[in-house]
């Protein structure tokens, strides 16, 4: 299908498009890659009557190391965050994620920023940013305020976003001991299932983990029942293969559609979050 007519706008500063924005009356929605947005206009899922283009706003895009956590700001692509030597070496899990986005042409135009406001519920970087326990910079008429990728994932494509803020961007401390594992969906490369898990580790016992689940529910969320179980245990493979065994359970309404059923979500998470563990233990 074709979109219905729309006005194109260009926005050269955050405050700029902020300003666009309110003035579009709640017709307006932000452009950076365009690959959530675009394709439900295809589809008349979403008829905005102005595009507002941020992805040229100088500064909007880049990695840096600062104060020593990880930025990672709004209109940076998929590529850059995949091919990054920061992230490499600093929090490969993020870099990682970012390669198994899609396919080469999805993760050359879209981008970070577009990703976590859309917020599919199968989606690749709402997960890590969960296991990073990424703090989401926004940007409003009345300035920036910070939320906890905990708090900002909330329901099906909804999040704690309003209409007239902006992603900038998210900061998190770098974590080595972190994996990511999915099951894909052929097709699209989107997880039918996904986990991202980060442990923090002393002396050879977890203090700490996070694990996202992405592609089981309506959102990204966090396995906290996992977290628990692996908290102040040895960090092993018999510590890891008990906390997988319980992945998953809890969890109300889990998805089920024609790439997979309710039951066989609900078997694939497990068997993904020990995946994911597991590539967390090999890098502690």
């Amino acid at each position: 299908m074709i979109s219905t007519a729309f006005e194109y706008q260009r926005a050269n500063s955050l405050d700029e498009a902020i300003k666009k924005l309110q003035e579009t009356g709640g017709r307006g929605k932000l452009l950076a890659g365009g690959h959530s947005l675009v394709p439900l206009m295809k589809l008349r899922m979403s008829e905005p009557g102005i595009l507002i283009d941020i992805a040229r706003i100088p500064g909007l895009a880049g990695i840096r190391e600062k104060d020593g956590k990880i930025e990672i700001f709004a209109a940076t692509v998929h590529h850059d965050v995949a091919s990054s030597a920061l992230l490499a070496e600093k929090c490969p899990v993020v870099a990682e994620t970012a390669g198994e986005i899609g396919d080469p042409q999805v993760r050359n135009r879209g981008t970070l920023g577009g990703s976590l406001a859309h917020s599919d519920p199968s989606a690749d970087y709402p997960a890590v940013m969960l296991a990073v326990d990424a703090e989401i910079h926004l940007k409003g008429p009345k300035g920036w305020r910070i939320v906890k990728a905990s708090d900002f994932f909330q329901d099906l494509f909804t999040v704690d976003l309003a209409a007239d803020e902006i992603i900038g961007g998210v900061q998190f401390a770098a974590v080595k001991s972190a994996g990511y594992a999915k099951l894909h969906q052929r097709a699209s490369g989107y997880a039918i299932v996904g986990v991202a898990a980060a442990l923090d580790v002393k002396g050879g016992v977890i203090t700490s983990a996070r694990l996202g689940l992405t592609g089981a529910g309506s959102h990204a969320t966090r396995m906290t029942n996992v977290e628990k179980a692996l908290a102040g245990q040895p960090l092993s493979a018999k510590t890891i293969e008990a906390a997988a065994k319980i992945a998953g359970e809890g969890i109300k309404h889990v998805n089920a559609d024609i790439h997979a059923s309710e039951e066989y979500r609900r078997a694939m998470i497990p068997v993904f979050t020990k995946r994911a563990l597991e590539k967390a233990m090999a890098r502690s």
